[in-house]
């Protein structure tokens, strides 16, 4: 099924013009431009058209929701009436890294960094989950399912071995994806995340009780041979300076001798200033960061989830939220498990519910047809239908959402409710909750069901009275 040209002609005209377009690409939902000049779009005027589901700018894109399926063929008809040339992602991030600051391109630095690696993230949580539900005393009986039905242990073991995989190697999965963003060779950034897991040093997760460090001695220099699991920050440095080492190289070895040299000699500086300086100084950064975020929810827990579960919503609109995927992991590979996540499901479930009662409130046909569907969208993890063309759009709806998802974060956290991974954050997010904590996150949902539902209503009815 075709679009209507005229839609797409208006969505262009909305966005000022084909001259204010200086890329343009699409991800699965949304069509993503990088602008001459955002003060020319029309929101009031684009958000009319049938087919917009919604509209926002962050990091420097202006993003314009169209829907699963119909956004390719949207993009396509946009390319052919437009004359621009169909852009790739790295193209339109490229073009739109000039309307940003310091701050922005840090942030959108992390993202480009972890956005890559989660599919493997929330695939081993979500099969974590899994192992949970066989081996969690107190789902089906006092025991575990596997103690009832041994049969099943081995089964256990074997998806327990392949959920672990990405966290065990996890230094390898980011240094692939920072190499590749900070301009190296992503095979190179594997081999140096590798190298920092490798089985010959002393595993991070035993350093603390570990009668006795193992170390090199490099020309009467104590080195420490110690690994980094779970660690985010060492392998970030590293691949920055691999990376960088690679680039500096690369112009000046002739193209004769680079396979020769500039793989060994990029690798043999990071891995000895790696092992002599940056993991030692990052692992310890990366301790007092974790001390500091669990002391905060130890010390106060309520105010911590009042804070984190309200503003999640908030910073995911600047795409700040992106730089707390770093926090989780360091939480992870510290502690065992991150509370963090778990409010960050109840956040987008709190959406999803703002959205599905404005369904109720709103006469417009289109708009109750795009609030439920965006309610479900939310309830499976992905947000930006339901904030970004609907809660958005009328404030109230928000304001309900992130008051649920506030209270919500409050209880769950000083319930002491912990995910041992990153899954889907929404409705199947339960799996990725260690069981013991089902119950209490259970109540959580609960929460940011009604509390978002009943305000939404009682807010949209107060609006139309006036």
């Amino acid at each position: 099924m075709s679009v209507d040209q005229k839609q797409v002609s208006k969505i262009v005209d909305a966005i000022g013009g084909k001259d204010n377009i200086s890329a343009a690409t699409h991800c699965v939902t949304r069509l993503r431009f990088a602008l001459v000049d955002e003060s020319k779009v029309d929101k009031e005027a684009l958000e009319d058209i049938d087919l917009v589901k919604g509209s926002f700018s962050t990091n420097g894109q202006f993003q314009v929701v169209i829907g699963q399926g119909t956004v390719d063929k949207v993009y396509k008809e946009l390319v052919q009436q437009t004359g621009v040339g169909a852009a790739s992602k790295d193209d339109v991030k490229k073009a739109s890294e000039k309307n940003l600051n310091p701050l922005q391109r840090a942030i959108k630095t992390l993202a480009d960094i972890f956005i890559p690696i989660l599919p493997a993230i929330v695939t081993a949580g979500l099969l974590m989950g899994i192992n949970n539900i066989l081996t969690g005393p107190g789902i089906f009986f006092e025991q575990a399912l596997i103690e009832v039905y041994p049969q099943w242990a081995d089964v256990a073991s074997i998806i327990n071995l392949i959920a672990n995989t990405a966290f065990v190697f996890l230094p390898g999965l980011i240094g692939w994806s920072a190499v590749n963003r900070f301009g190296g060779s992503p095979l190179l950034g594997i081999v140096l995340g590798l190298m920092l897991v490798h089985p010959d040093l002393l595993n991070a997760w035993g350093y603390g009780s570990a009668e006795e460090i193992p170390t090199w001695n490099l020309f009467g220099l104590e080195v420490q041979k110690v690994g980094y699991q779970g660690q985010v920050l060492p392998v970030l440095l590293a691949s920055f300076v691999l990376a960088k080492l690679e680039i500096f190289l690369r112009k000046r070895i002739p193209d004769a001798f680079q396979l020769l040299l500039v793989a060994p000699i990029a690798l043999l500086l990071t891995g000895l200033i790696s092992f002599i300086a940056i993991g030692p100084i990052t692992f310890a950064i990366g301790n007092v960061i974790t001390d500091i975020v669990v002391g905060i929810f130890e010390v106060a827990p309520i105010l911590g989830g009042l804070i984190y579960g309200g503003l999640y919503a908030p910073l995911v609109i600047t795409g700040m939220h992106h730089t707390f995927l770093a926090v989780d992991f360091q939480l992870i590979g510290s502690t065992g498990g991150t509370f963090l996540w778990p409010m960050v499901a109840l956040s987008n479930i709190a959406q999803g519910t703002a959205a599905l009662a404005m369904m109720l409130v709103l006469k417009d046909e289109k708009l109750k047809s795009l609030s439920l569907t965006s309610a479900v969208s939310a309830y499976l993890g992905i947000t930006e239908p339901a904030m970004f063309g609907v809660n958005l759009r009328f404030r109230f709806a928000f304001i309900s959402a992130i008051i649920g998802s506030a209270l919500a974060g409050a209880f769950i956290s000083v319930q002491g409710v912990k995910a041992p991974s990153i899954g889907v954050g929404g409705l199947p997010g339960f799996l990725s909750i260690f069981p013991e904590k089902w119950g209490s996150f259970f109540i959580g949902m609960a929460i940011v069901i009604v509390v978002p539902f009943v305000l939404t209503l009682v807010l949209g009815k107060m609006r139309k009275e006036k």
